[in-house]
């Protein structure tokens, strides 16, 4: 394959839009082609496993190399004052089932890059994608995007190797930039962490790297399907695409049952074709933000209430939520061979859920304005559900999330989607999460989102990335859901 070496900059024009819709869509529908290149794919990606490893070792956290607790607040801080440390916060919220906690959060005001390269082959769109070991992977190995560093990795204060591409996103403008948003993370375990979102498009010979290889939307769709096979960093770039328009349906050379059919219609549709407008939906959201009270106080990590160090973690006193803990790792096929650092550790499965509903033969999704005191702007949309279903054996049942029960209980012709993935393995130790597509049940299903819980709104797939063009809009967990609901859209294999 050959990439076309002539400029490529069209004008933001809806024509541009509808031409960008179809080639994403033409990418989507290129999948792997039966049993052969789908066990080539996995030679390929068992061939990098065998040269990128990682050890990870737990150790007390009073034993990492590096890093300290710093005197006055009992913060873990590394010695250069880089990188992230791992603080407190206490939370009010007046009126909620929990009006009040404090726990330890993880701080890094640094803005990294998840970037992925776009570039065109024999006329199909391909992204390149490593395959990249982090020390919370309990697999090791995953598909990641091109550049995925930290600010403190890709201007050296690792001391390590540099990072493989991280100059066409640093100098985007000599390309074509499909996307570049700075979005939101984990707001229940980072204080207002934000990363650069960025897919840009070459048009010129890029050299393929030992641990990258080009892959188009259909191929990425289907290993979306296989338990933690593509990372969290990975699903939330690929959500910022522009896949909207009328250009879907033209490049779908399949015929989509009903379910499909209605998300085809669900991406394409104006903007304001769904149950409410996006009019409606920014008031919506505009309001919860400015009438929601919460407010987050950072605190020494020696003030948090309610948890305690022992056995060389932090935990809390009920032995749910999560822990702090510290592991020492030796890596191969990374920028630094070895380090040490904290972590923060769920030691449950979680569930992460979109329930939806065809209204009108459009495919709806149903989204809550959910407040996490990490967010930087207090409210974000996030799946309808999102939750470790054991953490609530402990809080009031008022403090059970809506919708949990027609979720787990869902007859599995409803559902959809359901894959176990990983969630970032730099600062997570083996957590993940159950993301599920659920269709809801009819009966009853008008009040949902209405009069029932004005907490909720239905949305269609055109709303959701439209809103992912600006940033703090969607939460990581919904950006995932997202990436993973366009997945369907692949036809038959």
């Amino acid at each position: 394959m050959t990439a076309p070496t002539a400029p490529y900059a069209p004008a933001p024009t809806a024509y541009a839009e509808e031409l960008l819709s179809r080639r994403l869509a033409r990418s989507a529908a290129a999948r792997t082609d039966g049993v052969t290149a789908l066990s080539d794919y996995h030679q390929w990606f068992a061939a990098c496993a065998e040269r990128s490893f990682t050890e990870v070792e737990p150790v007390p956290l009073d034993e990492l190399t590096g890093w300290h607790r710093e005197p006055g607040t009992g913060n873990l801080v590394h010695d250069s004052g880089r990188f992230f440390s791992v603080g407190g916060v206490a939370v009010e919220r007046p009126g909620a089932a929990a009006p009040g906690w404090s726990q330890p959060v993880i701080n890094q005001p640094e803005t990294g890059i998840l970037g992925i390269l776009m570039s065109e082959f024999d006329g199909i769109a391909h992204f390149l994608m490593q395959a990249k070991v982090e020390p919370g992977n309990h697999n090791g190995l995953q598909l990641s995007p091109t550049v995925q560093a930290t600010r403190s990795n890709y201007t050296g204060a690792h001391r390590g190797r540099p990072v493989p591409y991280v100059e066409y996103f640093r100098n985007a403008a000599r390309h074509t930039v499909i996307a570049d948003v700075r979005q939101s993370e984990q707001g229940a375990w980072f204080y207002r962490k934000r990363n650069r979102n960025m897919i840009v498009e070459v048009r010129e010979p890029v050299e393929v790297r030992d641990g990258f290889r080009w892959m188009t939307l259909g191929q990425i769709h289907e290993l979306l399907a296989l338990d933690d096979m593509v990372n969290m960093d990975s699903r939330a770039v690929l959500s910022c695409l522009p896949f909207t328009g009328p250009g879907l349906a033209q490049a779908v050379a399949w015929a989509p049952d009903a379910f499909q059919a209605a998300l085809l219609r669900s991406c394409e549709i104006g903007a304001d074709g769904g149950r409410h407008t996006t009019a409606e939906i920014l008031n919506w959201i505009t309001e919860t933000r400015s009438t929601t009270e919460l407010l987050v106080r950072q605190v020494p990590l020696d003030q948090v209430t309610g948890w305690h160090a022992a056995g060389g973690r932090i935990s809390h006193e009920s032995g749910l939520f999560f822990d702090v803990m510290g592991v020492r790792v030796r890596a191969r096929g990374r920028e630094v061979d070895q380090w040490a650092q904290p972590m923060i550790a769920a030691g449950r499965t979680g569930l992460i859920a979109f329930l939806t509903r065809r209204i009108n033969g459009v495919l709806h999704v149903l989204v809550q304005a959910k407040a996490e005191p990490g967010h930087n702007d207090v409210i974000e949309l996030a799946p309808t559900v999102q939750c470790t279903p054991q953490n609530y054996a402990v809080l009031p049942t008022e403090a059970r999330p809506p919708f949990l029960d027609e979720v787990l209980t869902a007859a599995p012709g409803r559902i959809r989607f359901d894959t176990t993935l990983s969630e970032e393995g730099g600062r997570f130790y083996h957590t993940r999460n159950r993301y599920l597509v659920v269709e809801a049940d009819d009966v009853g299903a008008d009040g949902i989102g209405a009069d029932g819980h004005p907490g909720f709104r239905w949305v269609t797939l055109r709303q959701l990335t439209d809103l992912l063009r600006h940033s703090y809009y969607l939460n990581v967990e919904a950006r995932s859901l997202v990436a993973c609901l366009r997945s369907l859209l692949a036809g038959p294999q």
